[in-house]
């Protein structure tokens, strides 16, 4: 399993050149197949892909929970994905294969229209959790985070996603090329050791746009925290959902958008 290659580069440093080995982060495809028909292609770093598509699926609101997943076969065909449901799961495959035969980079392309997200989110708001965190604990999280990021270290071109306790614990951490795809992943991960999703908040290594913000309210998690900035309709969703939106996490600055209540 490859998540980085070794390529050879010329590097320029002022006046200085020199011909060095550098380790570049690996993207392949992955193509997602329910029940036979194919929904979803996304780009995305090898590895964690039964955490990915699992993730992806409960994300985009294909299923209810890990429960309604029969099996994910990955060792059929190099770079695809059957997905087997139980036989009581109801989906709309043609829907799907309209609205999310996407690349992952791509977001909100993917979707229909913005009512059809705003319906899948449905009850899945994060207003009823009890989740609290101290703001000492919220501050740590990006250099926690950024010490388990192994293939970033090596590479410098991979997001980060993580779950962190109310206490400021790391919990689970998973990285990719796209953004979307690391979240899916740890998402994913967590379910299906039976992490309560309501009792844990996510903590990203890039920017929070709207689809970020729709997958975590998605499964229930109270607060996304973020090292950089996030969009409007991401503070939107936010607040319509009571969760959580910290951004600009640079030290000891913090911007807090929505639900500071949450912070201690």
């Amino acid at each position: 399993m490859r998540r980085s290659e070794l390529y050879r580069i010329r590097r320029l440093m002022g006046s200085a050149v020199e011909d060095v080995d550098d380790l570049v982060a690996v993207e392949e495809p992955l193509q997602i197949t329910v029940d036979g028909v194919p929904i979803a292609v996304v780009m995305r770093t090898v590895g964690d892909d039964e955490d990915l598509v699992r993730g992806f699926l409960l994300t985009e609101g294909i299923v209810d929970g890990v429960g309604g997943i029969r099996r994910i076969d990955l060792e059929q065909k190099e770079n695809h994905a059957l997905v087997f449901l139980d036989d009581d799961v109801e989906v709309d495959l043609g829907r799907l294969q309209r609205n999310l035969y996407s690349a992952s980079s791509c977001g909100i392309c993917g979707k229909a229209s913005m009512d059809e997200v705003f319906l899948n989110v449905g009850e899945c708001a994060s207003g009823g959790g009890d989740f609290r965190i101290s703001r000492e604990a919220l501050v740590g999280l990006p250099g926690r985070m950024k010490e388990s990021q192994d293939v970033f270290e090596q590479t410098g071109g991979l997001h980060a996603a993580g779950l962190f306790s109310c206490d400021g614990e790391l919990l689970l951490i998973r990285e990719d090329v796209g953004r979307h795809n690391a979240i899916d992943k740890v998402i994913g991960g967590a379910l299906v050791s039976g992490v309560d999703m309501r009792g844990v908040g996510l903590q990203l290594s890039g920017r929070v746009s709207f689809e970020v913000v729709q997958k975590a309210l998605m499964v229930g998690v109270p607060l996304v925290s973020a090292i950089s900035a996030p969009t409007s309709l991401a503070v939107d969703f936010a607040v319509r959902g009571g969760m959580t939106l910290v951004g600009f996490m640079r030290g000891e600055r913090m911007n807090v958008y929505c639900g500071g209540e949450r912070i201690d």
